[in-house]
């Protein structure tokens, strides 16, 4: 009845089992995976998003499937803040990063055919491959003292003809942002082969190791490649549903994609006008927002990196991001801890098989939650890996 794309398990794991079993119980549970910031305690600026919103609020209905050039151009400036001169032409609109991703496989991919993407990284790459009937070939992370991406697999996984390179910067969960040499060999690889670039870049604007973001892949994508952000992590609303596609390289290659993209956008004008029209004011009021974002996340870096100093526990270095990954013992499989900290702590984590970590030894936990709440999670979670035989 069903078809191949929806073709998953969707039995319920054990760890969500119990997670139910909690919250039915009315337990408190410390959620160490929280990655809403509208649920952290976060202030926003909310008159003003409202009233930006009530003002861009309106019954005459005039789509562009590109998005409303006022949008586009308030994208561009976000780029012009960051020292990047882009063309409005260049960008179009979408209701969220998942669906410019299925905007880009629907214009690069045959059914069958492959994308690369990183491993470590985000679970939802799977299904969104599958869901637009493409193989999603996996490129390893690996980690000396840095992550970094395995250039030598990566060369040999492009003679096999991917229809896209996918590149997260910085990379959900691994907290680390393309280098310039990374980003220099990947220009060579692909470009000669003509595979474009995928760079999702959503929390291009959360670096934890001071305030310099230091090499920005936008500002040298001389070759086919494609930028996608939007308002869930860049303003902190998820709840707005916007994003957009960044459209580089040559301009015949632009010029070749615009009508392309435009037709598939066609399709499905998901974008609300609301939003589009109020863009340029939430981008103005979005750093705002990240400054508290960034003070959470650097304050609970610096508490998590302080409690598990001098212990079997090692946080592992990163450089953006919303995300920690901790190297635990190996005593018990990763889905075992996540379980006995959930049953015997009231902890939430996430095990690293969770994001195609290689074996066991890694849990994922979010730096956003309050700091109350993050402290006690993290020494409960401290507490029983050191104790546990």
């Amino acid at each position: 009845m069903f078809s191949d794309r929806v073709d998953f398990d969707l039995q319920k794991n054990q760890l969500t089992q119990v997670l139910e079993q909690k919250r039915e119980q009315g337990t408190e549970v410390i959620d160490l995976t929280l990655s809403n910031p509208t649920q952290a305690g976060i202030r926003y600026p909310e008159e003003e998003l409202k009233e930006a919103l009530n003002e861009s609020c309106s019954f005459h209905y005039a789509p562009d499937p590109r998005g409303l050039r006022k949008a586009r151009e308030a994208v561009a400036q976000y780029y012009a803040d960051r020292s990047c001169s882009v063309d409005p032409e260049d960008i179009l609109l979408t209701s969220s990063t998942s669906e410019a991703y299925a905007f880009l496989f629907k214009l690069l991919a045959n059914p069958g055919e492959s994308v690369l993407i990183p491993r470590p990284g985000y679970p939802l790459f799977d299904y969104l491959a599958a869901m637009e009937s493409v193989r999603g070939v996996p490129y390893t992370l690996h980690f000396d003292e840095r992550w970094v991406i395995d250039l030598q697999e990566l060369q040999e996984q492009v003679t096999q003809d991917p229809r896209a390179l996918l590149v997260v910067s910085p990379n959900n969960p691994t907290g680390s942002f393309v280098s310039k040499a990374d980003w220099t060999e990947i220009a060579e690889l692909c470009s000669p082969r003509s595979i474009p670039v995928i760079c999702d870049e959503v929390f291009f604007d959360y670096p934890l190791n001071g305030t310099s973001r230091g090499f920005d892949p936008v500002a040298h994508s001389d070759f086919p490649s494609f930028f996608l952000n939007g308002l869930s992590k860049t303003a902190g609303l998820p709840q707005l549903k916007l994003s957009w596609i960044l459209i580089r390289g040559p301009e015949n290659f632009r010029e070749s994609v615009r009508p392309r993209l435009e037709l598939i956008s066609d399709t499905f004008l998901s974008v609300q006008t609301s939003v589009q029209e109020a863009l340029g004011r939430i981008l103005e009021l979005a750093p705002q927002v990240q400054r508290q974002i960034l003070e959470r996340i650097r304050m609970n870096l610096s508490t998590l990196r302080s409690i598990v100093a001098n212990t079997s526990v090692d946080c592992l270095r990163l450089e953006g991001g919303w995300n920690a990954v901790l190297r635990i013992p190996r005593t018990l499989g990763d889905e075992e801890w996540v379980t006995a900290l959930l049953e015997e702590v009231n902890v939430l984590a996430h095990p690293g098989y969770f994001y195609d970590f290689p074996g066991e030894g890694f849990l994922i936990i979010s730096l956003l939650p309050p700091p109350d709440d993050f402290n006690r999670g993290v020494e409960s979670m401290l507490d029983l890996i050191s104790h546990r035989p």
